[in-house]
């Protein structure tokens, strides 16, 4: 098993070019956010934008429109009730999930993110995305998408997988993938989130993050990682390193705050990223 640390993540985290743009940093779409969840769609569009995205799109019930926009302008947004193919196609990254909830509304979406998303684009499946693929496995074997991202807690995944927590082990979890999927892994990364976050490569690599604590046991945690890991795809490429170096910037933006905090909020790491970022990126 191969340890994600720091060095890693200063090969991934190198210094913007001087002659660049918005558009070279990824097109990045958000969808979830229903009348009761808003806080978690708004914690996952908060660390995009923090951790570089280019363009944010976010994609929610129109009930947090009104606190998007005043804690986040620089993110768009627009109403997940409407048509949204056309958004799903001018985006490179499209995370699902962040509270989305379970009702039918969610149903609908996921299916269009399923059908829409193209071999040139990546998928992030997160939180509520995840629950409904467990009833609903098929729809993960007939994916189009260039790479997909699967970002579950251990309950997540013990749905998903149908293996108990106290028996996922890295055997396991990899066989699990592999019959998710239909044996075709070459495009399919699993973050198992937990006290030390374990990924699943395509390649049959594993590896087990080196930063985190207990600080960060928190609500919304998970919405701002899957926020970061978007962020990274779209600016440093569908990648596995992208995936693995957002990994450790979000533990290791937890343990820098945690030296003088009791805890840490999901928020706190969001704003901190930007000067992480920058440290990894010209030492």
């Amino acid at each position: 098993m191969k340890s994600i640390d720091e060095d890693l993540a200063r090969q991934v985290v190198r210094p913007r070019p001087a002659e660049s743009h918005k558009g070279n940093y990824g097109r990045v779409l958000l969808i979830g956010g229903n009348h009761q969840y808003g806080g978690a769609i708004s914690m996952a569009a908060e660390a995009a934008v923090y951790s570089g995205a280019g363009l944010t799109t976010v994609a929610t019930d129109p009930v947090n429109f009104a606190a998007l926009h005043a804690r986040l302008p620089e993110a768009a947004v627009l109403d997940y009730n409407l048509d949204l193919a056309e958004q799903i196609s001018r985006s490179n990254v499209i995370l699902c999930g962040p509270g989305l909830g379970l009702e039918e509304k969610a149903w609908e979406i996921l299916e269009a993110v399923c059908q829409h998303a193209g071999s040139d684009q990546t998928i992030v499946f997160d939180a509520s995305a995840l629950d409904l693929l467990s009833q609903k496995p098929d729809l993960l074997r007939n994916l189009q998408a260039g790479l997909v991202i699967l970002t579950p807690h251990q309950m997540e995944w013990q749905r998903l997988s149908g293996i108990k927590i106290a028996d996922q082990e890295d055997q396991a979890n990899q066989a699990a993938l592999s019959r998710l999927f239909s044996g075709k892994m070459k495009s399919v990364i699993l973050v198992l989130k937990a006290h030390r976050t374990r990924v699943y490569a395509f390649t049959g690599e594993i590896y087990r993050n080196s930063a985190g604590n207990p600080g960060m046991a928190t609500g919304g945690m998970g919405d701002t990682l899957a926020g970061i890991i978007a962020a990274f795809l779209g600016q440093f490429g569908p990648k596995l390193t992208s995936v693995l170096a957002a990994v450790y910037c979000h533990s290791r933006a937890g343990d820098d705050l945690y030296q003088s905090s009791y805890l840490v909020r999901p928020t706190q790491i969001s704003a901190y990223m930007p000067r992480l970022m920058k440290r990894l990126s010209t030492c």
